[in-house]
């Protein structure tokens, strides 16, 4: 017979003067310490009766006894259930160690890098947050379909675990995409699969960071979830300036044997990494032997200009690491990117990903590999290229008419952010909590610096998920705050 609920109850025989009270006992015990949770629908009484045959009675007594004592509420024609009780046991139980009480356990959380969250936590009225797309322009009803169509020729393949490099099909099609969209020289077996771009430098950091030993150079300011996965692996950070060419490669120290960059569209300035950059990054890892990661995250949208070659296109010497991802030319719950790995390193990083979770699921991936084939995926990005184009151009000229003088932009050629430079003594923090108090979400770019060099200040602008049409008013309403800011600093 099946047990009418998970909990284990010990009954005298029947007939038992005691039996009630066991009954009622037992099931008190298991309301206090939490094994029937609050909200719970216990088993009618006529069940419960029949399961561990007792009488019915005495079941609606033990019921009525815990009712009065406040255990269990009842709903007319709806059962009777768990109230939300304290324990007087669990109350005067001592508090268990706190982190800070053990020092292992404190040097552990001290070593581990933040927890960085790029997802809205609250709602404003104009909303220019950073590395977010707008996913309501998104053919959701043909990704239902096919996604339908994968489930149905997953349901009639024997089981089994997939590639941890990710289903062929997916990697003949981002292969395809990559070398059209970013002339990135490469073939499927390049291409390891990745739930997004972080597993991606995750993945990178375990096959390449020694604890301890290894450098690794990172753009300052740069992006944070980048840097963290090194800094989990043990690697020792060396912050590098960023100006209006890039990274400042004179300033990499020859230690560096790892090197992150953005350098399409970089995080969090927005400049590209003008061409002579580019040569002399590539210049000096071959020289010292070191790798470079290069996170090409939004670079399909671009805004004009001419397109410079991605660094993987202009590498000789099989030093680039090329991550992708489709967080931001579809969207971010996807979870799903890619790095494009040279040959030398290939193996280490499937073994590394099937280490860590075997591999993506291939529902998704199927999903997506036939997006991609059909030609949806480079329909969606000529689309929101043209949106993301507009919504800048608003921007650009919001901040041209009505914060000249105090704001100035640094147009981007590609992505879906800006930076902007402070003019005088306005100081980015203080705009930026101006901003959040009058419901406009902008960003001081300064928190995402970490050398000993001035952090740079300026905001960052995202237009990914804003209207064009509500970007003039917001910063309309951000340029009457801005009076109220001069002087002020954090």
């Amino acid at each position: 017979m099946e047990p009418v609920f998970a909990l284990e109850i010990a009954l005298p025989p029947r007939g038992s003067r005691t039996l009630l009270r066991a009954l009622h006992g037992q099931l008190r015990a298991a309301i206090l310490d939490g094994r029937l949770a609050p909200g719970l629908r216990l088993p009618s009484s006529r069940e419960l009766a029949g399961h561990y045959a007792i009488a019915r009675n005495t079941v609606i007594a033990v019921y009525d006894l815990l009712l009065s004592e406040g255990y269990v509420t009842t709903q007319p024609g709806g059962g009777t259930f768990v109230a939300a009780v304290v324990s007087p046991e669990r109350t005067r139980k001592p508090a268990l160690q706190q982190p800070s009480d053990d020092a292992r356990l404190q040097a552990l959380m001290r070593d581990l890098p933040p927890v960085i969250r790029m997802a809205p936590t609250r709602s404003f009225d104009h909303d220019f947050v950073l590395g977010l797309p707008d996913k309501h322009e998104f053919p959701f009803d043909i990704w239902r379909r096919l996604s339908g169509r994968a489930l149905r020729a997953l349901s009639k393949a024997p089981a089994s675990y997939a590639e941890p490099e990710g289903r062929a099909g997916l990697r003949e099609a981002i292969a395809s995409h990559v070398s059209f969209a970013r002339a990135v020289a490469c073939g499927a077996d390049d291409i390891v699969v990745t739930a997004g771009a972080q597993q991606a430098f995750n993945l990178i950091a375990r096959v390449l960071v020694t604890p301890g030993k290894t450098v690794v150079a990172v753009e300052d300011p740069g992006y944070p979830p980048m840097r963290n996965a090194f800094l989990a692996a043990g690697a020792t950070l060396a912050p590098v300036r960023v100006d209006a060419d890039g990274l400042v490669v004179d300033e990499i120290p020859p230690t560096a044997r790892v090197i992150c960059v953005t350098p399409s569209h970089q995080f969090p300035l927005g400049v590209t990494m003008s061409m002579p950059r580019r040569q002399a990054l590539l210049d000096f890892a071959r020289r010292h032997q070191a790798v470079v990661i290069e996170d090409d995250y939004d670079s399909e949208f671009r805004h004009g200009g001419r397109t410079l070659d991605a660094l993987q296109t202009l590498d000789q010497d099989q030093s680039v690491w090329y991550v992708g991802t489709f967080s931001k030319s579809l969207f971010p719950e996807l979870r799903l990117g890619y790095v494009v790995v040279p040959p030398w390193a290939h193996a280490a990083v499937v073994g590394a990903r099937q280490c860590m979770d075997w591999h993506s699921p291939p529902l998704a991936q199927d999903t997506l590999a036939a997006f991609m084939a059909e030609g949806h995926l480079a329909r969606h990005i000529r689309k929101m290229r043209t949106i993301y184009s507009a919504r800048r151009e608003a921007l650009l000229l919001a901040l041209r008419r009505h914060c000249a003088g105090r704001i100035t932009a640094i147009p981007p050629d590609a992505g879906l952010h800006l930076g902007a430079s402070l003019e005088g003594p306005l100081r980015a923090e203080a705009v930026a909590e101006a901003a959040a108090r009058a419901g406009i979400r902008v960003h001081a770019l300064g928190g995402f610096a970490i050398g000993k060099t001035p952090a740079p200040n300026a905001l960052g602008f995202g237009f990914g998920m804003i209207d064009a049409a509500r970007i003039e008013p917001a910063i309309r309403r951000l340029a009457g705050k801005l009076a109220g800011c001069l002087g002020q600093s954090t």
